[in-house]
């Protein structure tokens, strides 16, 4: 996917507490091994081209960007904290490297901010317990919906989104690769959510009564 061939606050995790393969090959990259360090791009360019493309909405120019993000990972591998799980580290260069490029661009977003009270945007998706013969297109359909609706967030809540639901980070790893406080990280995601719903029912997706 990458144009390359040489190059996921308190005490964390030791380098030999990582996947023994990422510990491995970091050592090995931090002793000189191009080789070793183009394996952790081949391991990890598909989350970070992901969280790009999202953020961007450009699958070009992400892909332009992950590269940047492993060139800059690769002449910063030796300030890497041990204690630290590479993937957030990575996913932290990747952040930073959007959002320069977002504050250059001036891209256009719209704010979708709504009351509480909203229904969850989890509650319109289908049951598959009582699907009907036509669900997988309507699962399809929703898909596509939510896409839609993701892509009209604000960029700082879209990355929450994608973070948290895509890549499986927890708050805590979330707030260490946007540098927000831990409260503003469940603030973003509260909203994101919020409105991703509104705009869900927008496009005929009703929430299921309880």
């Amino acid at each position: 996917m990458l144009r390359t061939h040489q190059v996921r606050g308190a005490q964390g995790p030791t380098l030999t507490d990582l996947k023994p393969q990422d510990a491995e090959l970091i050592q090995e990259a931090l002793a000189g091994s191009q080789e070793a360090y183009r394996q952790l791009v081949l391991r990890y360019q598909r989350p970070i081209w992901s969280l790009l493309q999202r953020m961007v909405r450009d699958r070009m120019l992400a892909e332009d960007l992950a590269q940047e993000v492993f060139v800059k990972a690769f002449r910063a591998l030796g300030t890497f904290d041990q204690q630290r799980k590479f993937s957030s580290w990575l996913f932290k260069i990747a952040h930073n490297t959007a959002i320069d490029h977002l504050r250059r661009k001036e891209l256009d977003t719209v704010a979708l901010e709504t009351p509480n009270g909203e229904p969850d945007l989890l509650a319109v998706v289908p049951d598959r317990d009582s699907e009907s013969p036509d669900s997988a297109v309507q699962r399809q359909d929703l898909a596509r919906d939510l896409e839609a609706s993701l892509d009209r967030l604000r960029p700082e809540y879209r990355e929450v989104v994608l973070l948290r639901f895509h890549e499986g980070l927890t708050y805590e790893e979330i707030a260490t690769v946007t540098d927000l406080p831990l409260g503003t990280v469940k603030t973003h995601l509260f909203r994101a959510r919020k409105a991703m719903a509104r705009s869900l029912r927008a496009r005929g997706w009703e929430p299921k009564k309880r």
